[in-house]
């Protein structure tokens, strides 16, 4: 487990009042601190964790901007409450992200004149883009600094990652990394391109086939990559890290650097005024200043591994079944442990939490979980992004529903599976929200859909139950999710916005939930994975659908027949079969025979 961020010494007044102090002996009138670090995952390292260290919000995205006499915090809809929870809102006003973006804000409280700072490393060109555009229109100008002032201020800062990076075998990656660069040449030359740059860990993990552990539940690691058409890559990463199977690994593809000599790679690539391929939405604006700077010409497209990463091979594909099964056996002896012994009163969110770990970790594949446990009792259970702390931690009380969403690290697969279920009796609402919820979850598990079709044109399936009774819930349907990776994986989304066309091999979650705060929150997540267009009886073309891979009960306790059809019904009692069927022998006799009940027809 990595280290996690000290607390800090510094009260939250003391620390925003010190950063001002900074910014005004630098001549800046305000400063831009984003979650992000330099590599521009979604997630960061504690020595990154600046956003949190400042204001003590503890999301996983967020962006705050400090001015002289005032100060913002924005975070999208799944942390408001969160966002109110964790930050003195004396000190930072929280704004919601999409009704009142940071530039809109930033714009309408700068004057003419003012200097505002950012780090280069830690916002994209595209960021960068709107925020010149609105400080402009201010008179104010947008201003790169060399070293972050928060950085400046923060006693006792947590080190960079410095551990060992391994190689992730080929009989679980299904393809070497000379195949996988191959397939990127091919895109450079389609792109126009004498070269690429990386900088996003888990497309760096995916390409060179190596793993590591430089972000907490994310087995990446950290560093740079030039991807070049016509002779080797080259990796920034200390050699130190390398063990001496990972450097014979990587000497076929790559040529070692380590980090410092980066940016002077990139300026040998202005000198050779290559066209350069760079991400606007993922690559830092400070490599795109570099290569313009130096002569480089820039060509703007997307992370070229980004979509071959998300189509899951023959391999990675039959890694992600045995990894659900292994999972689904961990979930049931956890699912009939839990049935005995909420019951009898005593447990707390962290104590379940930790009892799902426990279980997981009978598994010699295991290597982590794959995200934080989300266990909410009660009112905890209707914050989407809840995580319980000793201070929040409630117990799980009689006729109070509890909702649990985990995920684990295996080497053939990541896992995520959220479950809902009732301690004692429902009531009526309960159970017409969770089965409308249900609904919407099936619907999804069985639609048929041609080539072309994106994540935005299913996404209401998942929804209209729910509309139909005047009720939504303010997160997408579902995200992609990486093969032993990043468990939140693009490019392909199920919610209301994506244009990414669904392609068989990926991997996706499907996950409606309602959500009625103060009281209860209702969830249920199978990850689901995009399969060859097949024929239809009658049908005039193939489709593809989807193939469930996560197999766990679903609490019947909680489900309004009233509201199912038979063709619902049919899907549940077929589930509950194959779970049953799959993961029944890989039990002891008390939990099949616990398993036989939760999974009986309706």
């Amino acid at each position: 487990m990595l280290q996690t961020v000290k607390q800090p010494s510094l009260t939250p007044h003391a620390r925003l009042e010190s950063l001002r102090a900074e910014l005004k002996r630098r001549g800046l009138d305000g400063f831009i601190i984003p979650r992000q670090d330099e590599f521009q995952g979604e997630y960061v390292a504690p020595y990154a964790e600046r956003l949190r260290w400042l204001t003590g919000f503890a999301g996983s995205w967020g962006i705050a901007i400090v001015l002289p006499d005032r100060a913002a915090i924005f975070v999208d809809g799944r942390y408001t409450v969160q966002a109110a929870q964790q930050v003195d809102t004396a000190l930072f006003t929280p704004r919601h992200l999409i009704e009142e973006p940071p530039t809109d804000w930033l714009g309408e409280n700068v004057g003419k004149g003012q200097r505002i700072g950012y780090d280069p490393w830690l916002m994209t060109t595209e960021q960068v883009g709107r925020f010149e555009k609105a400080l402009a229109k201010a008179g104010a100008t947008l201003v790169p600094v060399d070293d972050n002032p928060v950085d400046a201020i923060w006693p006792e800062r947590p080190p960079r990652p410095s551990g060992l990076v391994d190689v992730q075998p080929t009989q679980f990656a299904g393809r070497s990394p000379s195949e996988k660069l191959a397939e990127i040449a091919e895109i450079l030359e389609k792109e126009g391109a004498e070269a690429a740059v990386i900088t996003l860990p888990d497309s760096i993990a995916w390409l060179f086939n190596i793993r590591g552990a430089d972000v907490r539940y994310m087995p990446v690691v950290h560093a740079q990559a030039i991807l070049h058409r016509g002779q080797k890559a080259q990796l920034f990463i200390n050699a130190a890290r390398l063990p001496d199977h990972v450097q014979d690994h990587l000497a076929q593809v790559a040529d070692v650097a380590p980090p410092s000599a980066f940016l002077d790679a990139l300026a040998e690539l202005g000198r050779q005024k290559a066209r350069v391929l760079i991400d606007p939405a993922s690559a830092p604006e400070r490599v795109s200043s570099a290569l313009q700077s130096s002569g480089a010409e820039i060509v703007k497209g997307a992370d070229p591994s980004v979509l071959p990463k998300a189509r899951k091979n023959a391999a990675e594909s039959e890694g992600a079944r045995t990894a659900h099964r292994r999972d689904a056996a961990a979930m049931v002896r956890f699912l009939h442990w839990l049935s005995v012994e909420a019951p009898r009163g005593g447990l707390t969110e962290i104590a379940t939490a930790e009892k799902l770990e426990e279980f997981r970790r009978t598994s010699d594949m295991l290597k982590d979980l794959s995200f934080d446990t989300i266990a909410g009792a009660g009112p905890n259970a209707a914050l989407p992004h809840y995580h319980a702390t000793p201070e929040s931690s409630r117990p799980l009380e009689k006729d109070s529903i509890f909702l649990i969403d985990s995920g684990a690290q295996y080497q053939d697969g990541t896992t995520d599976i959220t479950r809902t279920v009732i301690i004692g009796k429902p009531t009526a609402e309960m159970k017409d929200r969770f089965t409308r919820v249900l609904k919407g979850m099936i619907a999804m598990s069985t639609i048929r859909f041609p080539k072309g079709t994106t994540g935005s044109q299913l996404d209401a399936l998942a929804r209209v139950a729910l509309w139909k009774a005047g009720l939504d819930y303010d997160h997408g349907t579902g995200h992609g999710v990486g093969s032993y990776l990043s468990v939140h994986e693009g490019p392909a989304r199920l919610n209301k916005t994506d244009r990414t066309p669904l392609e068989p091999g990926m991997i996706l979650s499907n996950e409606p939930g309602y959500y009625k705060p103060g009281e209860y929150g209702i969830r249920i997540e199978n990850l689901l994975l995009v399969h060859e267009p097949r024929p239809i009886g009658g049908g005039e073309r193939p489709m593809m659908g989807f193939e469930t891979l996560t197999l766990a009960p679903i609490d019947r306790a909680l489900v309004d027949l009233s509201l199912m059809n038979p063709e619902e019904r049919q899907w549940l009692d077929a589930y509950h079969a194959r779970v049953l069927d799959e993961i029944g022998p890989s039990l002891d006799e008390a939990d099949r025979r616990w398993l036989a009940q939760a999974a009986a027809p309706l």
